[in-house]
């Protein structure tokens, strides 16, 4: 099982959204605050990302952003937010010498995977020949698509702007091996541990079965696993269940007990026992609340 893939897919809410725009030599447009997570690729010229709170980003032709938490920023000309008007308000100038690609993930903060929650407020992807490949082709693919809009764009849009989510998320990833989520995917034992519960929520799992099936004493896997995922294994795998419960309410009619077994509880009294204290309400209220 893909840890990173799932961390996503406990998240996701509806349809990811983008659009190209073209400005003049001087545009500041502002960006509110998001249940999700949003992004920035600027294909000409130059720009600047201004967070709320933070420094300012500096982009240059080619650079990604991507803002994982949604959190309020502008997109400017230069590393001034005076005068910044919404995106909403922008109008494309057909022959602007700027261009570039925004767009949001509806995504919901409730049940954020720690992975995702590890990640800085902008995760700033300069363009380097060579490097991240597959995040550049995806950017070269999505560009085209939103430009042309030829027959298929939806489904292909929606497809290109899941894989540059990932890309995204990987290519920080991949620049940053150090300690925290990055090192426990890199982390053999630790990374089959992950694997074996995001595979196997359902199983009756205790500490000991955990540390033989990935070659360590439990002692060392709880060290190492608390020290890199930043809690317990088995406090992990109740967090995984009931996240995992969330989004089969959210997405599907299984009925309650059929959710509480997916998820490895054999008591639907305590499953609904456990969903209430993590998210404050019952599964049933929940899914009333959450559904499209």
């Amino acid at each position: 099982m893909d840890v990173l893939s799932d961390a996503i897919a406990a998240v996701r809410v509806g349809q990811p959204t983008s659009n190209r725009l073209r400005a003049g030599p001087e545009w500041c447009y502002r960006f509110a605050p998001y249940e999700g997570a949003g992004f920035h690729v600027l294909l000409r010229d130059s720009g600047w990302l201004l967070p709320d709170d933070g420094e300012p980003v500096a982009l240059g032709p080619g650079d990604a952003v991507l803002v994982p938490h949604g959190s309020a920023h502008v997109l400017s000309s230069t590393p001034d937010a005076a005068g910044a008007v919404p995106f909403e308000a922008a109008v494309a100038e057909p022959a602007g010498r700027t261009e570039f690609l925004c767009g949001k993930y509806r995504l919901s903060h409730a049940r954020r995977h720690p992975l995702l929650a590890s990640l800085p407020e902008v995760v700033h992807l300069p363009a380097e020949v060579g490097r991240h490949p597959e995040l550049r082709a995806a950017i070269d693919l999505l560009g085209a698509e939103v430009s042309e809009r030829r027959p298929g764009t939806a489904t292909v849009l929606t497809g290109l702007l899941d894989l540059l989510l990932v890309y995204l998320i990987r290519a920080w990833l991949d620049d940053h091996p150090g300690a925290g989520w990055p090192q426990a995917l890199r982390d053999p034992e630790v990374a089959a541990a992950l694997e074996a519960l995001h595979e196997h929520p359902e199983a009756p799992w205790r500490i000991e079965d955990l540390a033989a099936g990935v070659g360590l004493s439990r002692a060392t896997l709880a060290r190492r696993f608390t020290a890199l995922v930043g809690q317990p294994p088995m406090a992990y795998l109740t967090w995984w269940r009931l996240t995992t419960a969330a989004r089969l309410l959210q997405d599907t009619d299984l009925p309650l007990p059929s959710i509480a077994a997916k998820v490895g509880y054999t008591s639907p009294f305590a499953f609904s026992h456990a969903f209430k204290r993590r998210f404050g309400t019952a599964p049933g209220g929940f899914r009333d609340v959450h559904r499209d």
